[in-house]
C-alpha cells in the first residue's frame, strides 16, 4: 500500500469532500521551487505551498538556524517568561513595520492573528465603557476559519453552516475599479450609527476571492474615514505580508496607516506555524489598569515559540537579500509581459498583476462556483502537466516562490495557455 492509499486511511484534509476527492498525491521531497512525489513525479510549486514559502523548500539557511535554535532551547511559555529570539525578532520586526506600529502579539497562524486584532478592537472599547460590538469587513473577504476571522469572512459557503453564531459583521463593496464611490458612501452610512469598533481588510489584493485587487489612494480614503470616526483599522496581510506585492508589506503603498496589523504563512518561510498581531501604542495603552480583568486574556501555548523566531528572522534576512528583492522585480517583469501576451486571448476576461501575483479570469457563460466543474477540470489539468496551482472558480492565478527559476516560470505559463484550449 503506497502512501496516497495509507493518507485515506485516517486523515481528513482541509476543503475536502472526501466522498468525491481522488487520491492525493504523496509528497517526499522538495527544494527550491520544486517537489517529488512517491512515484518520481517532479511539480512546480506555482503558489508557493499555499503562499507560505518564497524562499524555496529545504531551504538549508532557514534549516540551519532552526537546528541551532533547537540546540539551545527549543520552547519555553511567553505567561511569564520571555527570550532572545522573540526579542530579537520584535526589533527587527519595527525595523520593517509600518512606523505607527508599537507593539507586537504572537499567535500561532492567520486565523488566531485576525481572531487576536477582533478582540482587542472589541475590548478596547469595552475597557474604555464604550459599547462597539460590530465589525466592518469587505464583500468576498477571507480572513480565516476560527470563530471570529470567520465572522469577518464573506465567502459564504465556508460560514453558512454557522450563521447565528457568529460575531455580527456588515459588509461593504470591495473598491474595485467603478465602485470606490459606492464603497466611501456605504462606509461612511454605516459609521453614523457608532456602532462599530473595526473595519478589517486585505490590503490591495484579496487572495480567496481570486487576487481582487483595488487601489492604494481609495484604501486611503476608506482608513481616514474610519480614523475620523474613531473605528479602528485592521490590515490583514497574511497573505500580502513579505514580499508579496513587490513592497515589503502591501501598507507600503499607502500613506495611511492601519491601526493593527495581522502577518503569519511567509513569516517563518514556510516551516513553523507562528503568527503575529501588531498594533499602535495607543491601542496597547488602552489594556493598563490597576484592575487586571482589562488585561488581554488571549493566549496560546506555542506563543512565541523560539525556533519559529529563529525561523523567521532567518526569512526576514533572506527577504531583504539583494538576490530575494530582484528576484521578485524579475517575476514581477514576466508575469507583465505574460499578461501583455495572453489578455488579448478570447477565452480571457481580464487579467492583474502586483508583484509577484498574477491572475487570469476566464470568459465563462455562467458565473462559476468555487469548486465547480471548470475549476476542477483546471486543477486536475495542472497536477497531471506536473505544475501545482489552485484556481479559484474560473480564476487562475500564479503566487510563485522568488526563487523560482525563468524557465520553470515559462513553463508555468505555457501551461496555463494550453489549459485554456482544453476548456
Amino acid at each position: 500500500m503506497n502512501l496516497s492509499e495509507r493518507d485515506k486511511k485516517h486523515n481528513w484534509h482541509p476543503y475536502t469532500q472526501h466522498q468525491t476527492a481522488a487520491s492525493f498525491p504523496a509528497i517526499v521531497k522538495g527544494k527550491d521551487a520544486l517537489l517529488w512525489d512517491e512515484n518520481g513525479k517532479e511539480y512546480i510549486d506555482a503558489i508557493a505551498s499555499w503562499w507560505v514559502n518564497p524562499y524555496g523548500h529545504s531551504n538549508t539557511f532557514i534549516a540551519d538556524a532552526i537546528y541551532k535554535q533547537l540546540t539551545t532551547i527549543e520552547h519555553v511559555l511567553f505567561g511569564g517568561f520571555t527570550h532572545e529570539p522573540a526579542v530579537v525578532l520584535s526589533e527587527k520586526l519595527m525595523e520593517i513595520l509600518p512606523p505607527n506600529q508599537k507593539k507586537i502579539f504572537y499567535s500561532d497562524n492567520g486565523s488566531t492573528a485576525v481572531e487576536v486584532a477582533l478582540k482587542v478592537a472589541l475590548q478596547f472599547n469595552y475597557n474604555k465603557g464604550i459599547q462597539k460590538t460590530k465589525i466592518i469587513a469587505f464583500e468576498d473577504a477571507f480572513h480565516g476559519d476560527t470563530f471570529g476571522a470567520m465572522a469577518a469572512s464573506g465567502i459564504t459557503f465556508f460560514t453558512e453552516a454557522f450563521q447565528g453564531s457568529l460575531l455580527e459583521v456588515i459588509r461593504i463593496p470591495v473598491p474595485t475599479p467603478g465602485n470606490e464611490e459606492k464603497s466611501i458612501i456605504t462606509l461612511e452610512n454605516l459609521l453614523e450609527t457608532n456602532e462599530f469598533a473595526a473595519f478589517i481588510f486585505e490590503p490591495l489584493v484579496q487572495g480567496a476571492a481570486g487576487m481582487v485587487m483595488y487601489s492604494p489612494e481609495i484604501l486611503d480614503k476608506l482608513i481616514t474615514i474610519c480614523k475620523k470616526n474613531k473605528v479602528f483599522t485592521i490590515a490583514d496581510e497574511v497573505m500580502t505580508g513579505f514580499g508579496k506585492t513587490g513592497k515589503t508589506f502591501a501598507c507600503n503603498y499607502l500613506n495611511k496607516l492601519p491601526d493593527m496589523m495581522c502577518l503569519s504563512k511567509a513569516l517563518t518561510g514556510g516551516t513553523i506555524p507562528m503568527a503575529i498581531t501588531t498594533f499602535t501604542q495607543e491601542i496597547f495603552d488602552g489594556f493598563l489598569d490597576e484592575d487586571i480583568n482589562r488585561a488581554l486574556f488571549h493566549g496560546h501555548t506555542f506563543t512565541a515559540n523560539p525556533t519559529g523566531c529563529a525561523a523567521a528572522l532567518a526569512s526576514i534576512e533572506l527577504l531583504q537579500t539583494i538576490e530575494t528583492q530582484n528576484n521578485i522585480q524579475r517575476i514581477n517583469q514576466s508575469h507583465l509581459t505574460f499578461e501583455n501576451a495572453i489578455k488579448n486571448h478570447p477565452k480571457v476576461k481580464t487579467t492583474r498583476v502586483l508583484g509577484v501575483i498574477f491572475a487570469l479570469q476566464i470568459k465563462t457563460n455562467s458565473e462559476e462556483s468555487y469548486y465547480g466543474n471548470l475549476r476542477n477540470k483546471l486543477y486536475a489539468f495542472f497536477i497531471e502537466s506536473g505544475i501545482i496551482l489552485r484556481p479559484v472558480g474560473n480564476i487562475i492565478y500564479i503566487l510563485p516562490p522568488y526563487i523560482i527559476t525563468e524557465v520553470q516560470l515559462q513553463k508555468v505559463y505555457s501551461t496555463i495557455e494550453k489549459a485554456l484550449e482544453i476548456i
